[in-house]
């Protein structure tokens, strides 16, 4: 329990929300701790001008000891404060009332308002005080201070209301973040612990996950999105996987079972004539051919997403490759009865690997040659300008939806379920290889147009 999200989140929250809360607590105690200080040293100062005048006056006038003595006791009770001496007596043989401190309590020679903290004779705790010049006359020297204090206890219970009200406003706050803390983990943890149970499925290799939109967006919804896109590609890579398996057991199974016929007939003696014994050797090298094909496009391909693919750089006749390619398809064009026809505008010698593009070539064409049906049409079209070269096979077939234009150049992505699907994956990764790239342009029911457009320089 004490692992989860669910958890940790509101309880890192409430735990920052406390750490907050007391570091703004102590910063608050200390600047109104200072402020009342500040203001009683004032007040301190204001009184011990105001007292020292009187004092004097007094002790100037006072008749008798007693008298003096009740005077010094009504400015205490008058200000609340206490009253220290120190320095010459003021009025020699006669008692003041003040309590006299050592004479190095303060410097009171100096004639100056002295602001300090002390801890006076017989007491226990610490006073703050005023020490304000004594003087008959204004201008003349100082005979003593007389000091103004007040215990620094006194002043640290004016911060028992302030402590109270923080004590009770961080408990309140406490327990909204508390209750924020763990709403927010709610909405937080809820997607995510989906996503968690919905990666479990999927690790079992069930795909079909349903997951509930996430409202607001943000990152979380981000995060629900492309686990949704990734499920969908797994299940897709999936199901491509099964159809490779499929295609590619019956792509080998029938040659294969071509071969072993002819073997066994050739072995069993059942085939004696000679044209049919030669029949038979081409039909297993033709098949063997095929096996070939096969082989190397899965290798080409996984060359090629391994990014260790070798490609050669040498001047290719753009004109003569493509007469090449177009060649090769001439036999099953008029087989089939196609319209098929070339139209080049140029034949432009460029720097590439020649082999790998006539390859791209072949391949693009014999996609064509699948979906055209018989007594459709095929175009090879080849084409220079601005610096690119473009060789074009447009086809009468079904078209592509523009559904389905992104799929079909992934590996193993067959329409019908038919063949390995890697015919225009090579292409696109060679292509790509080359600097260059495939583009399509096809709508259903108008056919398609494939446009392999390579760089007349390799960068």
């Amino acid at each position: 329990m004490f692992r989860s999200l669910r958890f940790r989140l509101p309880a890192l929250f409430l735990l920052g929300v406390v750490v907050s809360g007391l570091i703004a607590s102590v910063i608050a105690l200390r600047l109104f701790q200072s402020y009342v200080i500040d203001r009683s040293k004032k007040e301190l100062r204001r009184e011990a001008i105001g007292l020292t005048e009187v004092f004097v006056r007094q002790a100037i006038n006072a008749n008798n000891t007693g008298e003096f003595r009740a005077i010094t006791k009504q400015l205490e009770q008058a200000t609340g404060d206490e009253l220290f001496y120190v320095g010459v007596p003021p009025v020699p043989g006669k008692n003041s009332g003040l309590t006299r401190l050592p004479q190095d309590t303060v410097d009171w020679r100096s004639g100056r308002t002295v602001t300090f903290e002390f801890v006076p004779p017989g007491k226990d705790e610490t006073y703050l005080a005023v020490a304000r010049p004594l003087r008959l006359e204004g201008k003349g020297p100082a005979f003593g201070d007389l000091i103004v204090a007040t215990p620094k206890t006194e002043l640290n219970q004016q911060l028992l209301p302030l402590l109270e009200r923080l004590a009770i406003a961080s408990l309140g706050g406490f327990l909204v973040a508390g209750l924020l803390g763990w709403y927010l983990s709610r909405r937080i943890t809820r997607p995510v612990l989906a996503l968690s149970a919905a990666t479990d499925e999927i690790s079992r290799g069930s795909y079909e996950v349903e997951l509930d939109d996430v409202r607001g967006g943000g990152e979380i919804a981000h995060l629900e999105s492309r686990f949704r896109e990734m499920a969908a590609r797994l299940s897709e890579a999936e199901q491509q996987e099964r159809n490779f398996l499929m295609s590619v057991s019956h792509e080998l199974r029938t040659p294969l079972t071509a071969i072993r016929g002819h073997v066994e007939a050739l072995r069993e003696g059942i085939v004696d004539d000679p044209g049919a014994r030669a029949a038979s050797l081409d039909m297993i090298a033709s098949e063997n051919a095929r096996l070939e094909r096969l082989v190397g496009d899965v290798l080409d391909l996984a060359k090629l997403e391994a990014h260790r693919f070798t490609l050669l750089e040498e001047e290719v006749d753009m004109g003569r490759l493509c007469d090449q390619a177009y060649a090769a398809f001439g036999e099953e064009a008029r087989r089939r009865d196609i319209d098929y026809d070339k139209q080049f505008d140029t034949g432009p010698t460029i720097v590439t690997d020649g082999d790998r593009v006539l390859q791209i070539i072949s391949n693009l064409l014999t996609n064509a040659f699948r979906w055209t049906p018989d007594g459709g049409r095929v175009q090879l079209g080849l084409v220079a300008e601005n610096g690119r070269i473009a060789v074009a096979v447009d086809d009468s077939g079904p078209g592509v939806p523009p559904e389905e234009q992104e799929r079909i150049f992934r590996p193993f992505w067959s329409r019908d379920d038919s063949g390995t699907g890697l015919g225009l994956t090579i292409a696109n990764e060679l292509a790509v290889a080359l600097g260059g790239r495939i583009e399509l342009d096809s709508e259903p029911g108008r056919g398609s147009r494939f446009e392999l457009v390579l760089p007349s320089q390799r960068n």
